[in-house]
């Protein structure tokens, strides 16, 4: 008997070819996976690279471009513990403790005698210098080896106050961008960023609500936290309109003493009484966005802010500033906020800039920003009444 075929294959069940595969759906999907291992290949090896030329740059023969990278690097929040890495917490601590021996200012704070406001000042010669700037605005730009900056000079001081971002300070209230402030005040003609904020590197909210130190406007305090580390001066204008700059962050008593209207604290004080601060043209500052105040013996106000971070403006140093400020006469300066947080604003209202009537971002800030940052305090331009 011959065995059975117990699985018959009936008549009709055809067996079915294998399925296709689509045309170019596995040589789409190699090139894709190609493509992202490359991408992966080509980043490990730019990290490596930038690892290897940081670490030579740290422990190289070169201390001062060890200390000139070690200075960029902390002073920006998001890589302040990068240098630690490379040479220890305790070399980063030597390099940002060392002072210039003896190369402090001589006063304590700014004697207002030396400015005198004179805000119909003339010229001598053909023409006077606020003849094209009806607004008593004008916007110039300077560039140096490593950086671009933009200089903002205001004819009135009185014009000149400090805006806030609420009207009562909590971590619970985020602080507001530039361009909301500028958005919310139509008769503000100028911004720039002002002093010192809670900033723990964190995108949070916390970020920019709250001050550090003293801050007065329109004759408050509105806001004190004492003494904090990290900040080398207070700048803030008088009723008489005259730039104080002060070498310690002063007490509400002592703003109150001194009659400041508006002002706030950063520093360190780039000049005093026409005397530059030698601790800080020769601090070991490194290559970063930068903001600073100062104000001439005339009393016209002066505005730096310096693009920093960037392919064609690295940044620039409290010296850049220093020389700066002194090209355009400044008696009296003081750094403000820099980083990611230096940023100016200006109404074109005059078209001097492009289109009359626009708002326009005078600097360029950080690439690595989509729009500038939350911040609780501003120093402001009113139009001219």
């Amino acid at each position: 008997m011959s065995k059975k075929n117990m699985n018959p294959t009936p008549e009709n069940d055809a067996v079915m070819p294998p399925k296709k595969k689509k045309k170019g759906s596995g040589l789409l999907g190699r090139i894709i996976r190609r493509f992202f291992l490359v991408l992966f290949t080509v980043v490990i090896l730019a990290a490596a690279a930038l690892v290897l030329v940081m670490n030579l740059v740290f422990n190289g023969p070169s201390p001062a471009a060890r200390d000139v990278l070690t200075m960029s690097l902390i002073e920006a929040s998001a890589t302040k513990w990068v240098p630690a890495l490379f040479i220890g917490e305790d070399t980063v601590a030597e390099i940002r403790t060392s002072k210039v021996e003896g190369g402090g200012l001589t006063d304590e704070v700014t004697d207002i005698t030396q400015v005198i406001v004179q805000t119909n000042n003339v010229i001598t010669g053909e023409s006077n210098e606020w003849d094209n700037y009806p607004d008593g605005v004008r916007i110039e730009r300077r560039s140096g080896d490593t950086y671009n900056a933009h200089i903002m000079i205001v004819k009135n001081p009185a014009q000149v106050y400090m805006g806030t971002s609420t009207e009562k300070f909590s971590t619970a209230i985020p602080g507001k961008r530039i361009t909301e402030v500028m958005a919310e005040n139509p008769d503000v003609i100028a911004a720039i960023n002002a002093g010192a904020f809670n900033d723990d590197g964190t995108a949070s909210s916390y970020v920019g609500s709250t001050p550090l130190g003293l801050v007065m406007s329109n004759g408050n305090c509105v806001w004190t936290s004492g003494k904090q580390p990290g900040l080398e001066g207070f700048a803030g204008f008088n009723e008489d309109n005259i730039l104080v700059v002060s070498k310690s962050n002063l007490t509400k008593a002592q703003a109150e003493e001194l009659k400041i209207r508006d002002g706030c604290c950063f520093g360190p004080v780039l000049i005093m009484n026409g005397e530059v601060n030698l601790e800080a043209y020769n601090d070991k500052s490194g290559f970063n966005p930068r903001t600073a105040i100062g104000q001439r013996a005339d009393g016209a106000v002066i505005f730096v802010c310096i693009d920093g971070r960037q392919a064609g403006s690295l940044g620039g140093t409290y010296a850049d500033i220093i020389n700066i400020m002194q090209e355009y006469g400044a008696v009296n300066a003081c750094n403000m906020d820099g980083g990611s947080s230096s940023v100016m604003m200006y109404r074109d209202v005059n078209g001097k800039l492009g289109t009359a009537g626009e708002t326009v971002m005078v600097n360029n800030y950080s690439l690595l920003q989509s729009q500038p940052r939350r911040m609780p305090n501003f120093w402001m331009v009113r139009a001219a009444s």
